[in-house]
Formats: structure tokens, sequence, C-alpha cells
């Protein structure tokens, strides 16, 4: 299989040095393996994103000098394919209704008897207070939370993953799973749309990604996704957690950061190879 990566962004504000950097190494690396590399536009937020952002996110990488396949997937046009991968899960009886607001399970997780709250990939891990609610009770307003310790029970064995130079495979445990991820939403309670850790792994897989090149703070969803792919039936891909481009200070970029937003270099006469400079990439 031809090797095939992708960049996905949202807009929900500009380009910055860290989205500039993720995309040209994705294409550099498509390029080098003579392969495919795919845009996606991850546009389920609907209360941010806006036509504006997306249409900025287009000039900017053309600008660069990236070339992508069209059409290109935009995933408030998928959502039929998320219903049927949430459908499957319930199914197979691992999902639940969860009323809990993000107050509420902080509240819970730092009762007196929990201790000091535990962090995982989403936030503070869920401390399981709608559990044992039945599918059959829920409403309109709860989320969709994977019930983990029945999902890692579903699979004889649990699956292994390759990142890029790491060897062996990695491989998912039960404990890390159950007590360092913890039961994570697939559907907002808000919006009622697939969450990012199931719409990633249903997309990947629609698009025949073979390997995922994103940022080094994404590396703690991985097992998440390899564990829906297994799930799910889908293939895992091969992933490169990158570094990440940092301020002055060593903080990440973030989209608020318009000083270092793309469009700004622009404005001000940088070129594309004046990018690639920032960032640590050779010329094209």
């Amino acid at each position: 299989m031809a090797f095939t990566t992708r960049f996905a962004p949202s807009p929900t504000g500009q380009l910055h040095l860290g989205h500039a950097y993720s995309a040209l190494l994705a294409h550099d690396m498509a390029r080098a393996a003579q392969g495919r590399f795919l845009l996606r536009i991850e546009d389920t937020d609907t209360a941010r994103c806006t036509p504006a952002f997306e249409a900025q996110i287009y000039d900017d990488l053309a600008w660069l000098g990236l070339t992508w396949e069209t059409p290109v997937l935009r995933q408030s046009e998928n959502t039929a394919a998320y219903d049927a991968a949430l459908d499957r899960l319930d199914e197979m009886g691992l999902l639940y209704p969860c009323r809990c607001t993000r107050a509420d399970i902080r509240r819970a997780a730092s009762a007196p008897q929990e201790g000091a709250p535990m962090h995982g990939p989403g936030g503070v891990i869920y401390p399981g207070t709608c559990r044992n609610r039945r599918w059959e009770d829920r409403t309109d307003t709860d989320a969709m939370r994977l019930n983990m310790a029945r999902a890692t029970d579903r699979l004889s064995d649990l699956p292994q993953y390759s990142e890029t130079g790491t060897h062996p495979a990695l491989r998912l445990t039960r404990a890390h799973l159950t007590d360092v991820v913890g039961d994570i939403v697939l559907a907002r309670r808000d919006t009622k749309t697939a969450a990012y850790h199931l719409s990633v792994v249903v997309d990947d897989a629609a698009q025949g990604i073979t390997h995922v090149i994103r940022g080094e703070d994404l590396a703690t969803a991985t097992p998440i996704h390899v564990l829906l792919q297994a799930l799910l039936g889908l293939p895992t891909p091969i992933y490169h957690h990158h570094r990440l481009i940092r301020d002055e200070h060593g903080k990440r970029l973030a989209k608020r950061d318009d000083a270092r937003a793309i469009a700004l270099y622009r404005s001000e006469g940088a070129t594309p190879d004046d990018i690639r400079e920032m960032v640590g990439l050779p010329p094209a």
C-alpha cells in the first residue's frame, strides 16, 4: 500500500508556525516516499469553525507549496459514518449515557475519598459516576462514553502499534487504558457530534491513512485510537509524533497566538523558505 498521510486542521483560527511545521513535514515525508498527502478539515465544532478560517487554511497551505488530492474530506459532511461506528459500539454493549458536566467530574474526582484527581489524555479521568446508567435511560442532553473495562475485555488480545523508529512495537495494556485513560467521551453532550477520538479513527480508515504524522502532544491519545481501531475492525497506521514548535518561553503555540500566524508572516514579506527555516526544515 502506498505511503499515505494527512494534515487535519480545524478552521477555528489562523494557522501558525506549529501547523506549518506539521503540514510541511507530512508533505515532505509523503513526497520522499512517493506517496500521497491528503487534507482533512475537522469542522465539527460548529460554534467556532468559520468559512473564512477554512478558506485561509487552503490559501496558507497552497502558499507554502503544498498540494493535496481533492475532494477534501470535511467532517461536517461525514456524520453518517461516525453514527454507524457509534451504533457498532452500542451493539457490543460498550457505550453508556453520561449526564455529567465538566464541573461535576472535577467535583467527583476531587472528593476526599478519591484523593487528588488524576489526569489523562482528555483531562480529568472520569470517576465513573454514570457508568451503571442504562442505555435505555439516555436523554437528548447526555454524552456517550466508552466503558473502557468492557472494551478491553471484549478483545482476546490487546493490539499493538508502531511508532516511527521505535522497536519493538508498543502493546496496549488493560491497566493503562482503564486507570490512566478511563471512560472517554465518544459523542459530545452539547452538539451531539462525534468526539475527536472517534472521528479521527473513522476518517483515517476512510482515507486509507498508512502513516499518521502529528505533534507529540497527541501521543497519549494514540492508545485510545488503536483500541477503537481494533474494536471497529479498522487498520492501524504507523504513528510518527513530531516535536512541537514553541515560543521563546518554551510554551507550545496555540491558535490564539496570532503573532506567529502564517498569514502575518506572509503580510510582512516572508517567503515559504523563510517559514521552513523558522521551523527547522530545509528549503524545498
